[in-house]
């Protein structure tokens, strides 16, 4: 019997990996633009705490890994010297204000689509199809003539190796990254945990904690598939953990390319969720078909699916893939992408408080 491939193997062990994000999501009902919904239209902030807990835990594994040598960081894609400031802010703004339109960002739009949401099922199509023009198609025009011109390279001599937090810390004070890194990450960890289990009422909520824990450990798993079970002299795999705006467009390219296509983490990973979410509402009975209310509902879905897959291949990622992946690797780019996503989540939900976009910079600012 011939060897697996890596990339075969790889794929499965992110499938497996999905399959226990997805039930995580649709169990505990983890959802970034709910979270930013609770925050600012209820004064909830447990949902957003789990978000919160999730990137400390990604931060302190991710880069016990990094330290340990098992894995590489600067491999990824975050840690380049290519610092997207301009497609971290315009994409994150874009898919913010789009999840919100189209009630939930990418990896919920997953596990809707596996509990039985025909919505959600029309938002990841969209969304697939607007990440793969962004990636390569009519809409990477825009990309690589008006976005990827602003990026600034860092690198040389007197220069910070990467857009890391750390390594401009470093370059700024004139010492070593690794002198530096483990002062950073504790007092970044430290506040991203103090501002989770602060509040009781977040303690108090097994579902909330459960959800922040199990996520936050996914990622560095996710680090470990692709750094470790990937690594192959003759076919490597690119380091790499979870993220769902470009591995939805890869994962519509597999499906109708199969026989000569290639399957990555990002695309088991994706099947997993959908899985995952399946097993978890058939377990809890909560299968169940929903269907557009109305026009302007399907349009609003529309209009956010589009805006999630131009954005978030923009911002080089997602809630996830920006907002706990990349945090985790402490890089500048994911810091802004993650801000920008939560104003632009904030704008949406103000826009869909007032029905007009003048009239949500109005809410926003306090104006009538």
């Amino acid at each position: 019997m011939q060897d697996i491939p890596t990339t075969t193997l790889v794929a499965a062990a992110g499938f497996v990996a999905g399959i226990v994000f997805g039930a995580t999501a649709q169990r505990t009902n983890f959802c970034t633009m709910g979270a930013v919904s609770d925050a600012v239209l209820m004064g909830d902030f447990r949902r957003l705490r789990a978000w919160v807990l999730a990137i400390a835990l990604a931060l302190l594994g991710s880069q016990a890994l990094h330290s340990a040598g098992i894995v590489d960081l600067y491999q990824s894609i975050y840690l380049t010297a290519n610092l997207g400031w301009l497609g971290a802010i315009v994409g994150g703004l874009l898919f913010g204000f789009g999840m919100t339109l189209a009630g939930g960002c990418g990896y919920r739009s997953l596990a809707r689509v596996g509990a039985g949401n025909l919505k959600s099922l029309v938002v990841l199509l969209v969304l697939g199809i607007a990440a793969s023009m962004t990636l390569g198609g009519l809409l990477a025009l825009l990309r690589i003539w008006v976005i990827e011109p602003t990026n600034v390279v860092l690198g040389g001599t007197s220069n910070p190796r990467s857009q890391g937090i750390v390594d401009l810390l470093a370059a700024l004070f004139g010492t070593q990254p690794g002198s530096l890194r483990w002062v950073v990450v504790g007092l970044v960890a430290a506040g991203l945990l103090w501002f989770s289990l602060k509040d009781k009422g977040f303690r108090n909520s097994a579902p909330n904690l459960a959800a922040g824990m199990i996520i936050g450990v996914l990622i560095p798993l996710g680090w470990l598939i692709t750094g470790v079970l990937g690594a192959d002299e003759f076919e490597p795999v690119p380091l790499f953990s979870f993220s769902f705006i470009a591995p939805l467009g890869h994962s519509l390219q597999y499906l109708m390319t199969f026989t000569g296509a290639t399957i990555s983490f990002g695309i088991g990973s994706v099947g997993g969720v959908i899985v995952g979410a399946f097993l978890s509402a058939l377990v809890a009975r909560q299968l169940r078909l929903e269907s557009f209310a109305d026009a302007a509902d399907f349009k609003r879905h529309l209009i956010g699916g589009a805006l999630m897959g131009f954005g978030g291949v923009v911002a080089l990622g997602c809630t996830i893939g920006q907002g706990v992946t990349g945090m985790s690797t402490l890089a500048l780019g994911s810091v802004i992408a993650w801000l920008a996503i939560m104003a632009g989540s904030i704008y949406g939900i103000r826009y869909l408080e007032t029905g007009s976009l003048r009239g949500a910079l109005g809410a926003l600012f306090g104006r009538a």
